[in-house]
């Protein structure tokens, strides 16, 4: 089999550490591929005025595989302040480039399991009647990663033909005394093809893969047409799975009853906003940021990413002291992903015999504040942890 062409995404701060980690691991593994750095980020929005610069999305075009580290996003004045004096003033628009990847490709899924290891001390444990009970949390989310509130369709100062057809709605009326210059509007917009598609993906792969149940969790009792369609479309999805329950949950609670039960979840759907809150809800669940990855997946071309950010305050840290699991279980779901699953079950599984043995431990793990003499006090490296990783492969 011929090798295949990675493009290689680091990003921003600590992608540049984790994103080499993890081509470790996969070259451990036995994985053969070959991995083109593609420019992506920060440093090109400073100096380009776009973090996402033609020639990556043209790399992505060609090899359809992408493993990304990390991303630094900044508000929109914040953004301004640095772009390279050269270029202000010329109408560059910061957008985050992840977002303008899922968009340009069409990556509508996310999929993001949050899995617990036994043996992580950062665990969720509760009490019961003996004690403590640390319950098996095996939840994945499917999030709608192009639409909802992420779609980027906002104004502020809407423009007269905006404000007059929003105008047309009667909730409008309470706005009609305030100024445009003073109004800031974000849409929230749902298709009917996009909702089915992620409802339809969720039965699948909960069918696959053994969950009981699938719940759409958003807040249709409010947000009545956008959750209210997505719900019906669990619905009508739900009828071709008769062996799945179909639950429904608005978000507000669903983020109290995660912490209460959360190994009655299975597979979870949710639109773009509501899917990346409960997703880090869950991910806190199972030792948070450090153990979270995830996949957007398109009909052509996929991207694996950790979800956490790029965390600057630990980029100049040398030797590096961030948890890099995240990064290793995004290289899996992309091994999943092209049918090389049996690798991607020898890194879980070393990366579960890293975590029950318990000697190599990141910062986190130890639950210590993250500053360089966490080393001297027992954590492990960055490279510790990934040498770990790999003497157990």
């Amino acid at each position: 089999m011929a090798k295949r062409t990675i493009v290689s995404m680091p990003g921003d701060g600590i992608g540049n550490t984790v994103l080499p980690e993890a081509i470790r691991v996969l070259d451990a593994v036995g994985f053969e591929a070959e991995y083109v750095n593609a420019d992506i980020g920060w440093e090109f929005w400073i100096k380009e005025g776009n973090a996402l610069p033609q020639r990556t999305i043209d790399l992505l075009t060609e090899h359809k595989l992408g493993l990304f580290g990390a991303i630094t996003s900044k508000p929109k004045d914040k953004a301004a302040a640095e772009l390279s004096p050269a270029l202000r003033d010329k109408g560059y628009v910061y957008y985050s480039p992840i977002v303008g990847m899922r968009q340009h490709f069409n990556l509508d899924f996310c999929i993001r399991p949050c899995r617990s290891f036994k043996g992580n001390p950062l665990n969720f444990i509760r009490r019961s009647d003996d004690g403590f009970d640390e319950p098996a949390v095996d939840v994945v989310i499917f999030r709608q990663n192009t639409e909802g509130l992420y779609a980027g369709v906002e104004w502020t100062n809407p423009p007269a033909d905006v404000r007059k057809a929003l105008e047309t709605h009667p909730k409008m009326a309470k706005f009609k005394d305030v100024p445009s210059e003073d109004l800031a509007v974000s849409t929230r917009i749902f298709s009917r093809g996009a909702c089915h598609r992620i409802c339809l993906g969720a039965f699948e792969y909960a069918k696959k893969f053994g969950y009981k149940s699938v719940t759409v969790c958003e807040k249709p009792n409010v947000i009545r047409e956008t959750s209210g369609m997505i719900t019906f479309e669990a619905r009508a999805v739900a009828k071709d799975f008769p062996g799945i329950a179909l639950w429904e949950t608005n978000i507000d609670a669903q983020m109290m009853w995660l912490t209460k039960n959360p190994e009655d979840y299975g597979v979870i759907i949710s639109g773009n906003m509501f899917g990346d809150i409960v997703s880090d809800g869950f991910a806190g669940l199972v030792g948070g940021l450090g153990f979270a990855c995830s996949a957007n997946i398109g009909k052509e071309v996929a991207v694996f990413e950790p979800t956490h950010g790029s965390a600057p305050k630990y980029e100049k840290l040398n030797p590096s002291i961030v948890n890099p699991i995240a990064m290793f279980l995004s290289a899996c779901m992309m091994l999943d992903h092209i049918g090389e699953a049996d690798k991607a079950k020898r890194i879980r599984d070393a990366i579960n015999a890293v975590i029950a043995e318990g000697k190599a431990r990141t910062y986190d793990m130890m639950r210590m504040t993250g500053r360089q003499e966490v080393l001297d006090q027992g954590a492990a490296s960055t490279t510790q942890l990934t040498d770990a990783v790999i003497g157990n492969l």
